[in-house]
Parts: structure tokens; sequence; C-alpha cells
């Protein structure tokens, strides 16, 4: 029953200014990552969803783990359904995109020939990280608008077929994939016949962007629990000026242990299980990773 514990990012700058997490004089690219992976045994890459990942990043990420060290990375935002600046682009296809009077793009306003560049950049600019030996799933964090509908569940299905051979996994963001248990089971069946990994989810609840927790893989290989922390008051919070404020909470002692034992039995379904702690602010969801790891070591021994 592998489990994995890990965080969300390694460089969020609200983590890297608290200094509580980096030793002193840890402030190179190279070294923060090299320490974090003497830590923690995966990571999840945010920076590839608000910008296209580089390929040349991805070597030296090989080059600087371990070699049982995994990167779970995200896809590009404009893959996901999320309105994308045009700067967000690669410089030297910003010319080529529409002109429709709008600043930000969605995948729809684009033309195919653009939409099968940015996949080939995406997937060439991964490749690396799969060939290393160290991906674990490509994260689909849908954006909230793409809901339980046809149209919704046929983008899902293209981005499965556009990923195919990747281990995928997709995080929905909108209630209606989980507003009953009907829907839960088709949801699920959705996945499962798509070779999708369910992400399990921990976070506030009551919003319409806000789905519930679901403990049941869909991928005998992985299992993925994703915890956003349970702060109602930022959860949809405006103006932030760093993702890592919508985040900010604190998991306590009892907390964790609840969520131990619930990992602890989803991973015995699979082969292998991602935990990923998303409360980035500051270095909550580092020291939150450690006590977690402490847990169910202490429980399988």
């Amino acid at each position: 029953m592998p489990i994995k514990v890990g965080t969300a990012s390694w460089t969020d700058p609200t983590l890297i200014k608290s200094k509580r997490f980096y030793p002193p004089g840890c402030s190179s690219a190279e070294g923060r990552l090299r320490f974090y992976s003497s830590v923690f045994p995966m990571v999840e890459v945010d920076s590839s969803y608000y910008a296209m990942p580089n390929g040349a990043n991805s070597a030296l990420w090989v080059e600087r783990t371990p070699p049982d060290f995994t990167f779970n990375i995200k896809a590009f935002r404009l893959l996901t359904g999320h309105q994308t600046g045009r700067e967000m682009f690669p410089k030297d296809m910003q010319p080529s995109l529409p002109e429709n009077g709008k600043k930000n793009l969605y995948y729809k306003d684009l033309p195919p020939e653009i939409r099968h560049e940015i996949w080939r950049r995406y997937i060439e600019a991964i490749n690396p990280l799969r060939t290393g030996g160290k991906l674990g799933a490509v994260h689909f964090q849908f954006a909230p608008w793409i809901v339980n509908n046809p149209e919704g569940r046929q983008h899902v299905e293209h981005c499965a077929e556009r990923m195919d051979g990747f281990t995928v996994a997709a995080e929905f963001r909108h209630r209606s994939w989980f507003a009953d248990d009907k829907r839960t089971e088709a949801t699920l069946d959705f996945k499962r016949a798509l070779g999708l990994v369910n992400v399990t989810v921990d976070e506030p609840q009551g919003a319409t962007n806000s789905i519930p927790s679901v403990w049941e893989p869909t991928n005998d290989d992985l299992a993925i629990v994703r915890l956003h922390g349970r702060n109602h008051e930022t959860w949809n919070i405006q103006g932030a000026t760093a993702a890592s404020s919508r985040f900010n909470y604190d998991y306590n002692d009892d907390e964790l242990g609840e969520l131990a034992t619930q990992i602890y039995e989803i991973s015995r379904l699979v082969s292998m299980t991602h935990v990923v702690f998303n409360n980035n602010y500051e270095d909550q969801g580092q020291r939150n990773a450690m006590s977690l790891m402490g847990i169910l070591e202490a429980m399988s021994g």
C-alpha cells in the first residue's frame, strides 16, 4: 500500500518568505528542489497551470531529484477550460491568436491548428519527466463551468484522448458531477471508462464550485487525495494577490488523523496513492504533510 505525500508547489512566494521550511542559504532553484525532494517523495507542479511548461526545466527536475521521486503536473489552464490571457500563450504564438476584441481566450475560441500546437508543445515539455521515470499524473483541474452536461463530458473525453498514454487525473469543480448518489456513480463510471484517476478532495462545502469528498478510486494504478483546507471564508475570496491566500488553513492533529484513516483505507484498493496538500500558504502544507507522514507511518507499523 505505497502512499506518497507531498505539497502543491515547492516555491510559493509565501513559503519562501516565511523562512520556516528551507534552511538558511537554500535560495537557488536547484537548492530548493534538492532540499524539498530530500524531505518528501512527490510534489505537484502548479506553475504549468499558469504558463506552458518548459522541457528544459522538466529535464533539470529529473536530474535534481532522487530516482524514486514523483512529479504530478497540472495541465495548462487553457486545456482545462479556464480563461487564458493572451500573454500566457507562448510568445511566438501570440501574433497568430484570433483577434476577437477579448483580452482572455477560451479553448473554444481557438482554431484547430492552434489547439493542436498547444497540445503538442505541452506534451513535448512534460515528456522528459515521463522518459525520466518521474511523471506520476497529469492533473486536469477543470474550470467550475465545465459542468456535467454533454458539452462538459465531451471536453473531458477530448482531453483524455489527447493525453492518451499518460496517467490523467480529473478534478471537477462544479457540484453537478456529484449532486446526488446517482450522478456520483455515473461520474465515477465515466472516469473509469476513460481510465481517469478520480481526485478525492477535502475542501469547504456549500458553494457551487465545491464538490464532496468521494473516497472511491476509478483507476487501479493510482488514487489521488488533494487537500485544499477547510477555510470557508477564503474559498471564494475576491481580489487576492496570491492563490495561496485562498487556501490559508492549518489542519489540526485530529483532522489529520481522520484523513489518515481514510487515506489508508483507499490505499488498499490501488497500487499507489498520492496525497497533495494544497493549503500552500506559508509552510502550512509542508508542516501538515510531515505530520501526516508520521501518522501514516505509525499506522502501517
